[in-house]
């Protein structure tokens, strides 16, 4: 059973840095696509930051390029989220989606993290 699970959230004040994991387990055989996500308080989900594994440059929401940097490390099967200079309005619920292989000659099937509170005081 794949299960992604994301770690590195809490409360930082404005201007600081937080770094956000996901790790993948239960079987990967392969990974097609992570990404980030977040949701505010009373506003509907958004792509923060996405990144493919076939070569291709990561895409960012224009509200955090050039502070918020998106790797995959995939021998651990974990993507992570490198948040710089934070703003109040980074806050949110911040949930991990992966496009992943978990069977040989299996299907891509979406996953999702549950989420991890990231609050940015001013």
């Amino acid at each position: 059973q794949v299960r992604l699970v994301e770690s590195g959230g809490g409360l930082v004040q404005a201007g600081g840095s937080l770094r956000l994991s996901c790790a993948a387990s239960g079987g990967i055989y392969g990974i097609n696509v992570m990404a980030w996500y977040r949701q505010a308080p009373g506003k509907q989900r958004e792509l923060v930051a996405l990144m493919s594994t076939g070569g291709t440059s990561p895409n960012y929401a224009d509200s955090v390029k050039g502070r918020f940097t998106i790797w995959i490390d995939n021998a651990e099967n974990t993507v992570y989220l490198q948040m710089n200079s934070l703003k109040p309005e980074d806050t949110g619920v911040y949930s991990c989606q992966a496009t992943l292989l978990s069977s040989p000659g299996g299907r891509w099937t979406n996953y999702w993290g549950p989420g991890i509170q990231v609050t940015v005081s001013s």
